[in-house]
């Protein structure tokens, strides 16, 4: 597996750090070094923020979007998303405590690839593909798998 690959950027509400901690240390077991961004400085909004996160982005194999009520007032969620997407990432999402669908970033519900629980063999399958479900904050399934084609501009339409 690629250094890139086992790199993980993560996009979090400040109110969220002890989910981060946590995540980091489970995820440190599994091989994984997860990147978060400063909770304080808004990212990605001005060139300052965009010299910041999109880094860390570049370096990563995936961004996990902590999904939890604080999500929706974080301005630069929907930014970060959207930067992973265009760079080609995996955009994984993870219910906290709390997180309910209502609090779906909007870039999310149009570029996420799987939406797991905060279970971290969960987490890791959802980042490695195995996993490509949404789920609901409780576990159980909410769609079946997500089978979407990507297309670049100037590529050929689908049939």
């Amino acid at each position: 597996m690629s250094d890139e690959s086992k790199n993980i950027c993560i996009s979090h509400a400040p109110q969220d750090g002890a989910v981060v901690q946590e995540l980091k240390g489970l995820l440190a077991m599994h091989g994984y070094s997860l990147q978060h961004s400063s909770s304080e400085s808004p990212l990605l909004s001005g060139a300052a923020g965009a010299h910041r996160m999109t880094p860390r982005i570049d370096r990563a194999g995936a961004l996990l979007v902590l999904i939890s009520p604080a999500i929706r007032t974080r301005p630069w969620t929907d930014k970060e998303i959207e930067y992973a997407e265009r760079q080609g990432k995996r955009i994984v999402g993870v219910y906290v405590l709390g997180g309910q669908d209502a609090d779906l970033p909007v870039s999310f519900q149009m570029y996420g690839d799987a939406l797991v629980n905060c279970q971290v063999e969960r987490v890791v399958d959802a980042v490695n593909g195995t996993i490509n479900t949404w789920c609901n904050p409780d576990g159980s399934n909410l769609v079946p798998e997500r089978d979407i084609e990507r297309y670049n501009c100037g590529e050929p339409t689908p049939e």
